[in-house]
């Protein structure tokens, strides 16, 4: 049975992620800083394939001793799935380090971080595995004060790209997914006329959904994608 990591899955598309690999029968160990009604329903659900860890990702330092302790007894990992993130919205004249460094922390440094050990991991374990990062449209198309959002989805574009030149060797595989507006917890906070003047923007006229989004990461970590590596998947309905 594959174990795959996924962070974020307490809620929104990292939740939908973990459902929809445990429909297809690979054993899921999602992060997130506390546990959901989400999360709670798929534990009860697959007892046996779903472990929830309470971690938050923003406490990089202690990411080495979440591996040894929590995720290396669970593996060996085929499967990492880096889609935790929170938004700073802010044009950039406005920017303030704290926040601007707690985004950093928990959307590109965790996931360096996690990157590494998973991959010490494989190597081990002499694992072909599969690294999927959530990347964003934001890092492709300019969105009025998310400059700073959209800079940590590049970066971790940009790290994905080169794991995969690195690891090939291995037949370790990195890709990122770049998801359009979603209508989840990220969202809300954007008025009825933001999204719309947001989705107005695509080809079909309305919000990317999170299943196809979803269904993208399943599919890049099946071995039928096995020959896709370093690549971005845009999942926007066609954002123009």
């Amino acid at each position: 049975m594959k174990c795959v990591v996924v962070t974020g899955d307490s809620r929104g598309l990292g939740n939908v992620i973990c459902n929809k690999l445990l429909e297809s029968g690979y054993k899921v160990v999602g992060i997130s800083r506390k546990k959901s009604e989400q999360v709670e329903e798929l534990e009860n659900k697959y007892r046996d394939r779903y472990k929830h860890i309470n971690f938050d990702l923003s406490a990089t330092e202690g990411i080495k001793e979440l591996y040894l302790t929590k995720l290396k007894p669970e593996g060996p990992i085929y499967g990492l799935v880096n889609n935790a993130a929170v938004a700073y919205d802010e044009i950039a004249t406005n920017a303030q380090l704290e926040p601007l460094e707690q985004m950093f922390r928990i959307n590109v440094y965790s996931a360096i971080m996690l990157t590494k050990y998973v991959i010490r991991d494989m190597l081990l374990n002499e694992t072909k595995g599969s690294i999927v990062h959530i990347g964003s449209v934001c890092a492709h198309t300019g969105y009025k004060g998310l400059s700073m959002y959209a800079a940590t989805k590049a970066a971790i574009e940009a790290f994905s790209r080169t794991v995969a030149r690195e690891f090939g060797v291995k037949k370790i595989r990195s890709n990122c997914v770049a998801p359009g507006f979603m209508e989840t917890e990220m969202s809300k906070t954007l008025s009825s006329e933001q999204r719309d003047r947001i989705y107005l923007r695509t080809s079909l006229k309305e919000e990317t959904h999170i299943d196809s989004v979803a269904e993208t990461v399943k599919f890049l970590l099946s071995d039928e994608s096995f020959s896709i590596t370093g690549q971005i998947i845009h999942v926007d309905n066609g954002t123009i």
